[in-house]
C-alpha cells in the first residue's frame, strides 16, 4: 500500500513561557504571604519564691492607673492603685518615682509595669499626658527612664 502525501511529519511544541511565569508568580505569593510563627511554651513567667513574708512589693504586680472622664472628655479624677491623685500629672510621676525609685531595672528584671484603664470617652491627649508622666522624665539633658511595658485595659463606656 501506498501513501501518497508523504509531506513532513509536523512537530508540535509546547510553549513553556506561560508555564514558567505561572511557576515564578506562585513562588512569589507563597514568599510573600509566608508568616513566621513563634514557638509556642516560651513564656515568661515569674513564680513567688517559697515562704515569702506576706509582704506584696507595689512594683512586682502591675500597677494600675485609673483615668476619670466628665461628660465632656476633660479628665475628671486619676487614680494610681486605688490612691486619689486629683487631675495632676505631676503628682502622678511623684507617685511613680515614688513607687518604683528612679534606678534602672536589674538585668533579667522587666521591670515595672503599668496598666492604664481609661473611660471610653475621655479625650486622646489625657491619656498620652499620663503616658508621658509615668514613662520617664528629663532631668536636664538626661532622660530618666521609669516604665517602659505599659498596657491598656478596655475602654470603659
Amino acid at each position: 500500500m501506498k501513501i501518497r502525501n508523504r509531506g513532513e511529519i509536523e512537530k508540535s511544541e509546547l510553549n513553556m513561557t506561560s508555564m514558567i511565569d505561572i511557576v515564578f508568580l506562585l513562588l512569589v505569593f507563597f514568599v510573600m504571604t509566608f508568616k513566621i510563627v513563634e514557638l509556642e511554651g516560651d513564656f515568661s513567667v515569674r513564680m513567688p519564691l517559697g515562704e515569702s513574708s506576706g509582704v506584696i512589693d507595689p512594683t512586682d504586680l502591675p500597677l494600675k492607673l485609673r483615668l476619670q472622664a466628665d461628660a465632656d472628655g476633660r479628665l475628671a479624677s486619676m487614680s494610681l492603685n486605688e490612691i486619689s491623685l486629683g487631675t495632676d500629672f505631676e503628682q502622678l510621676q511623684a507617685n511613680v518615682i515614688s513607687l518604683i525609685g528612679t534606678s534602672a531595672p536589674v538585668e533579667g528584671d522587666e521591670g515595672p509595669e503599668i496598666e492604664i484603664d481609661s473611660d471610653y470617652n475621655l479625650r486622646y491627649e489625657n491619656v498620652i499626658d499620663a503616658i508621658t508622666a509615668v514613662s520617664g522624665r528629663k532631668d536636664g539633658n538626661q532622660v530618666v527612664k521609669l516604665i517602659e511595658k505599659i498596657k491598656f485595659a478596655k475602654p470603659r463606656r
